[in-house]
């Protein structure tokens, strides 16, 4: 992969990317996403942001090395720190990082949130929590996808500021509402099954313990519960 050629998960990132956008991509990895938006010239501006100096230092090298340092401009920074007032920035990006951690980013980033009406995020796990972030901060999530690729299986989440109070289902927020609406999908059943078959081997090894988690047991259960009705419901 370079800024050329972009995996199918960032190819993917890419394509929900609304042309002329002015876009922070935090967590940058070589800049490679924002390159290849500027070079296409789909964006107006972007921020590579980094929070660690040699990430920081390859990606100003393949901005300088592409030419595109007039349009994207790589910074070192915490996360959405790295995102100033003046930079009027429209579009976040985070891609490739657990669910967890990007919803701890936008919460300690949300005075950098004003302005911003798209969320364009790629959890590798952990979708749920992001999801959970969204409905709590009035973000309608708009589209989603899910990919494989390499063995993996990923889900792009696309959110719009809204005034809206949103409120989604448990299962909205476990497989996500855009998903639950493009089944039958092989995809989603795949990762679903092999996703069933852990907890379910994750139950019984708890049941063989000598002091039983009851509480995780019953969520566990009710998840896979979750689970068995929609691949049914996908059938």
């Amino acid at each position: 992969m370079n800024a050329d050629k972009l995996s199918n998960r960032l190819q993917t990132v890419a394509n929900f990317i609304e042309s002329g956008s002015r876009i922070a991509d935090i967590g940058s990895d070589h800049a490679y996403l924002p390159v290849f938006l500027a070079k296409n010239k789909q964006i107006e501006f972007a921020i590579a942001g980094e929070v660690v100096k040699g990430p920081h230092e390859n990606a100003t090298n393949e901005i300088n090395e592409q030419g595109v340092q007039g349009v994207v401009n790589s910074r070192l920074g915490d996360g959405l720190e790295v995102v100033s007032p003046e930079d009027h920035i429209d579009t976040i990006v985070i891609a490739g990082m657990g669910g967890t951690l990007i919803a701890q980013i936008l919460e300690a980033g949300k005075e950098k949130l004003q302005g911003v009406t798209t969320l364009v995020l790629q959890p590798n796990v952990g979708e749920n929590r992001v999801r959970n972030w969204l409905m709590i901060h009035q973000y309608e999530i708009t589209k989603e996808q899910i990919l494989k690729e390499d063995h993996h299986i990923y889900e792009v989440i696309v959110a719009k500021k809204t005034t809206e109070r949103i409120t989604y289902s448990a299962e909205q927020l476990l497989f996500g509402p855009k998903l639950l609406q493009i089944l039958p999908n092989q995809i989603f059943r795949e990762k679903w099954e092999a996703e069933l078959a852990r907890e379910r081997t994750a139950v019984q090894q708890m049941e063989h313990a000598k002091k039983v988690p009851q509480d995780r047991i019953d969520k566990l259960n009710h998840k896979t519960e979750m689970i068995k009705k929609v691949l049914k419901l996908e059938n």
